[in-house]
Parts: C-alpha cells; structure tokens; sequence
C-alpha cells in the first residue's frame, strides 16, 4: 500500500481504493439486507405470526416497536465498535460486525412462531433485533474503509459507496420478498416462505472471512499505529492510539457530535419512511388497500434511484463542497415531501413511483451521497470511529428508530398530511445542523485557526 507520507492516501492505485470501495458497498449491501428483511418482514408477515392475538393494527404498531428496538441497540453497539475500531483497528472490528450481523439474522429465520411457543417467540424475536442494532453500530467501520482508502479530489465520490449499500440492501430485501409473493400464496408466505431471505444472510459471514484475509488496515489507521502521528489531520506528534477515544471525542468535539447526531436524525427519518411505512400504508385495507407487490416495485425503483444518485452527490461534493450539496439537499426534501404524499394517495403505481425516484432517488440521495465523507472529515484520526458511530447511531434513534411507529399514529388521528408534516421537520432539522457546521471540502473550507491546530477536525487533502 506504500509509506506513510503524510497525505491523506499512500500511492495505491486508483483501481486499488476502486477495489476497497467496491467491497465496502457490497458490505453494507448485505448488512442492509440483513437489517432491512427485518423491516420488511415487520410491515408484511410478522403481525400475524408474532402478534396475532392483537388486533391487525395493534399487531402492526408492536411489530414496528420490534423493528425499533433494532435502533436503539445501535447507540450501544457504535461504543462498542467505536472503541475497538480506533484501538485495534477498523478492519477487524468490521469483521467483527458483520459476522455477529450474519449469525443473529440467520437465527431469525430458523426461530419459532407463536403458534409453536408462545410469548417466547416476540421476546427472542426483539432479543436478536436487539442484536442486529447492536451489529450495525459497527457500520463506521465501512464508511471508514471506503473515505480512508480515498484520494483527496475524490474522497466525496469513493465515500458515497460505503451509502450504496443502504439501496443496495434494500433492493436484495425487498427483491427476496418480491420475488416469493410472486410466486407462492400467501399461505406459504406465512407458513414457512419468510424464512428464507433470513437464511440467506449467512453470506454475510463469508464476506466478512473475505475482508479479514483479503483487505488491509486502512492507510490513515496505519500510519496513525507506525508514526505516532495524526498525519491525516494535523502534523503535530501525540500517541498513536487513545486509550478511551469515546471519552476523548466526548470532551473533545461535543458541539460536532451534537450536529452530526441532529444531521442525520432528517436523513434517517425520511429514509425509513420511504422504504419501510410506504409498504405498510400502502397495503394497509384501511387505507390504500394496494397488492404488496405493487408496493414493493415501488420501492425498489426508487432504490434503484439512489444507486445513481448517491455517487452522483458525493461526486458534487468534491467539486462544490460537502455542505453546500446537503443544504440543497435538506431544503429541497423539506419541500417535496408534501407533493410527494399527494401522489402516493393517488394509489397509481407510476405517480408513486415517480415521487420515490425524486424523494428518495435524487433529494434524499443528496444527503446521504456526502454524509460519510463529510462526518469523517470532521473528526481526527484516532476518534474518527467513535465520533462518527456517535453521531450516526444516536441519529438513527432519534429519528429513523420508531419513525414507521410515530407514522402510524399520526396517520390514524390525522391523515397523511400529518406525515408530510413530520417528514418536513425533521429535514429542516437537519438543514439547521448543517447551517451551523463548518465546510470540510478541502478546497472550500476556512483556513484553520490556531485552536484548530490543537483540535484538528478535517481529513488533511
């Protein structure tokens, strides 16, 4: 991979941090899979397999709670990932990740229902939920590998990949649903047919023995072990490893984390209702009463949306600025998302669809594109994973942990608009937490202050 210099990359080839992106998406990928299949299954199958003493609205506000419970793990596991990702290294802790992610969901799909245990079954349910949260708090170690590995004029773009993998996951989930309501009843939907796309997630844990033999430590984690030097942030010698990095990012960047936790709550929040309380709206015989494949193809179109979309806004991020793109972002969705209920009401599957590709295809990809490579740019080297894992995991409760919750009862006392309204919020929210961040863009930011010598907060270009 070469020396350290100093810089912000070693001389490896472009087609090596390709290769290093490449992976990274197809890891978060498969972890979203694995985590989606949840969500989907939450709004399609679980109600009347794990809840089915309640009545059909009960049963789903219980099974989101399930799914929320997912969120709330994730604060705790990005401690964890996040202490062991600055101390010993972001590759084996991905590792590390992605095997407890592949196991907890395959357990999943070989679980009881109800109908065979009882109460046991939602309790063990929520217990592996809980570990699924606690698996992709280590999700900082993937957009570390990808935003780490990248060259400087293109940091925002190869960073975008580790974000590809949310569409991507999506797309695998909501294609294995797809896929076998297509073809069998719903009978054996029931039955036994939603179980295999959790069976499959043991493909994670193959990936995850790839990366381990396969990739190398990132470059700025290596050269901060071998010199003792923040070399991608500050010139100025200090340990190479911090013995308590969440302590450290605590006192050392609170206003940053407090922003970053409040960016990401919007791109969350919005994100979760998109793909996860759309379907259950939609399918919903009290509402819309639409087949769930229709739903679902829906949904995948507008995923497949961002799969252009996120590398699109990462790449205008090196070329306008990390910022600038998410507050256009922000602003824009803030706006639509009224337009874009209107057109799901309608129940016609091209207006639904054309509203996805716009809301979540284009605007929302304009958050979510740039966010990995504008959070890591924000914090130092030997904090980046816990500063990172804090503000992503926090925000993720915050808003995207029991949004299909919240939506659900809004919709039941006040109609669609109240979702609209929601939605609205939570982007301006986020447009507020990006008005007072600074820019990182290299060639856009502000020269550092004397303070920012001693508390570096960019990647170095």
């Amino acid at each position: 991979m070469g020396k350290p210099d100093g810089h912000s990359t070693t001389k490896a080839s472009e087609r090596d941090v390709f290769k290093v992106a490449s992976v990274a998406a197809t890891a978060t990928s498969i972890e979203y899979y694995d985590f989606f299949i949840y969500g989907t299954a939450s709004a399609l199958v679980f109600p009347a397999l794990f809840f089915p003493e309640q009545s059909p609205v009960t049963a789903l506000l219980l099974s989101f709670a399930a799914f929320g419970i997912g969120f709330i793990a994730r604060p705790l596991g990005g401690m964890i990932f996040g202490h062991f990702g600055d101390v010993v290294g972001r590759k084996k802790t991905l590792v590390a990740a992605l095997v407890m992610m592949g196991v907890a969901s395959t357990v999943v799909g070989l679980m009881p229902t109800y109908s065979s245990i009882g109460l046991a079954a939602p309790i063990l349910l929520v217990a592996l939920r809980f570990i699924q949260g606690i698996a992709l708090g280590g999700q900082g170690g993937i957009i570390l590998l990808a935003v780490e590995a990248a060259p400087a004029p293109r940091r925002g773009f190869f960073g975008s990949f580790s974000s590809l993998g949310a569409p991507g996951g999506v797309l695998l989930a909501n294609l294995a649903f797809l896929t076998i309501t297509a073809l069998l009843p719903n009978d054996a939907l029931l039955a036994w047919a939603w179980r295999v796309p959790f069976l499959l997630s043991l493909g994670l844990v193959a990936l995850a023995i790839y990366i381990h033999f396969k990739l190398e430590e990132t470059p700025a984690f290596q050269r901060l072990q071998q010199s003792g030097t923040d070399a991608v942030t500050t010139k100025q010698a200090k340990p190479s490893v911090v013995r308590s990095p969440l302590v450290t990012v605590l006192r050392t960047y609170p206003k940053e984390i407090a922003l970053t936790i409040g960016t990401y709550l919007g791109i969350n929040l919005t994100y979760y209702i998109f793909i996860t309380f759309v379907i259950s709206y939609g399918t919903n015989p009290q509402y819309l009463d639409m087949p769930r494949s229709t739903l679902l193809a829906a949904v995948l179109i507008g995923s497949m949306g961002q799969i252009i979309g996120l590398p699109l806004a990462g790449a205008l991020s090196d070329r306008f600025g990390r910022r600038r793109v998410q507050l256009y972002g922000a602003a824009a969705l803030a706006v639509f998302v009224f337009p874009f209920w209107a057109m799901v009401d309608t129940r016609s599957f091209w207006l639904i669809t054309l509203g996805l590709l716009i809301g979540l295809g284009f605007l929302h990809s304009l958050l979510y594109g740039v966010q990995p490579t504008f959070f890591a740019e924000i914090f130092s080297t030997e904090v980046r994973f816990s500063g990172v894992s804090l503000g992503i995991q926090i925000g993720s409760v915050l808003g995207g942990a029991f949004a299909p919750l919240v939506a659900t009862a809004l919709l039941a006392r006040y109609g669609s608009i109240s979702i609209a309204l929601y939605m609205s919020a939570a982007c301006l929210l986020t447009l507020l937490s990006l008005w007072l961040l600074k820019e990182t863009h290299p060639s856009t930011r502000q020269a550092p202050s004397p303070a920012a010598e001693v508390r570096p907060s960019v990647l170095e270009s």
